[in-house]
């Protein structure tokens, strides 16, 4: 079965960004981040360091990513959670995974399935696993960014490593030319929650084995208590999503972060 996919195109090419206020906030407070993340909010279960599970056995070495090129026009499939989906925003069109489109100057497909994970069927789709497997070899994207997942974090760990590498394994045959980047769960509450900052460090070691690019919105402060409220909506609806300008947000720190690592020179792989 193949499931529907949306795709938005760029009102314009790599124009510059005009931030949003809590952008600026968010930024300010980027050195203090790792003190926020230890700090009381709410009944949020307490903090831990990024370490992954201790029930698993030891990955590669780390490979040096290859450069990452993203063209002006570049079809980039954006994989992911509700967050991808634009859950929350006022439109799901107005989500990150689409603004993205225009930040970067792309054609941008978007697959998202609220409440799925690498271990955990969504709302309206299996897990990532199964939904890779029924992605489209024809869609032949240029760049893959697969977020997430927070949704895994009440069944991790049993398990997790191998339906990480299983899934990411089935993307890579299915687009093999395509450049891969993992974009690490942010937090929707603070603390950040023990089980996600593992996830997030899990992640981070599986990618790095294979040579692919990790962005890690825990370890750069995207979401502080500094602009926790502007860039999550805690209400009945919104259930601790982000909001509209918290999506438009999280598109501006991504791209400035692809931006980022577009630009970081190739290191060779016996380079201290």
């Amino acid at each position: 079965m193949t499931y529907p996919l949306c795709m938005h195109a760029p009102d314009r090419s790599r124009a510059r960004r005009l931030w949003l206020p809590l952008a600026g906030a968010a930024l300010a407070v980027a050195a203090v981040c790792t003190v926020a993340l230890v700090r009381p909010w709410g009944m949020a279960e307490p903090a831990a360091p990024a370490t992954a599970a201790d029930d698993h056995t030891a990955v590669a070495a780390s490979i040096p990513p290859t450069p990452l090129a993203i063209e002006d026009g570049a079809r980039v499939l954006v994989f992911g959670d509700s967050w991808v989906y634009g859950s929350a925003a006022s439109d799901p069109s107005l989500g990150f995974a689409y603004l993205l489109a225009d930040e970067l100057g792309v054609e941008t497909v978007v697959d998202g399935v609220r409440g799925s994970g690498y271990l955990k069927p969504g709302i309206d789709g299996p897990a990532y696993g199964e939904r890779i497997a029924a992605l489209d070899p024809a869609l032949d994207p240029d760049v893959i960014i697969v977020e997430g997942s927070i949704n895994d974090r009440n069944l991790y760990p049993s398990g997790y490593r191998d339906a990480v590498t299983s899934a990411w394994d089935a993307l890579q045959t299915r687009y093999p030319d395509a450049a891969i980047v993992i974009l690490g769960p942010a937090p929707q509450v603070l603390p950040v929650q023990k089980p996600t900052a593992a996830i997030d460090a899990d992640l981070a070691e599986l990618a790095a084995a294979r040579g692919w690019w990790y962005v890690s919105p825990i370890a750069e402060g995207w979401i502080t208590e500094a602009n926790y409220l502007d860039a999550i909506d805690t209400g009945p609806v919104g259930r601790n999503h982000p909001s509209t300008a918290g999506h438009a947000y999280l598109a501006g720190r991504l791209a400035d972060d692809l931006e980022r690592l577009e630009q970081q020179p190739a290191v060779a792989a016996d380079a201290p």
